[in-house]
């Protein structure tokens, strides 16, 4: 390794999310450390869609992700529960539709 690259573990982490042909979704498949993003889309394809089952990968730091604590769940999600109007069940689905 040249002195100009960083060691592997010195690579930013990047977590990784495939949407698969069957899906409407990216799902979240797993993190790996990698240089830059390039480098990063190139080894998600390799380790997470080896058997051609994805139609899109993203890839993004894991320094940019925030995320709320566990413990703050009750005041975080407590004012949508006085919310009752948002639930589906308040709205007409025509027969037309199916199941959704």
């Amino acid at each position: 390794m040249s002195d100009k690259q960083p060691a592997l573990k010195e690579w930013p982490l990047w977590e990784v999310f495939v949407r698969s042909k069957q899906g409407l979704e990216h799902k979240h498949c797993g993190s790996l450390h990698a240089a830059d993003a390039q480098q990063a889309l190139h080894m998600a394809r390799d380790v997470y869609t080896r058997r051609q089952e994805g139609v899109s990968i993203w890839v993004l730091p894991s320094a940019a992700i925030t995320a709320s604590d566990p413990e703050d769940k009750d005041t975080l999600f407590e004012p949508a529960r006085d919310k009752v109007y948002r639930h589906p069940t308040f709205f007409v689905i025509p027969d037309e539709v199916g199941h959704m």
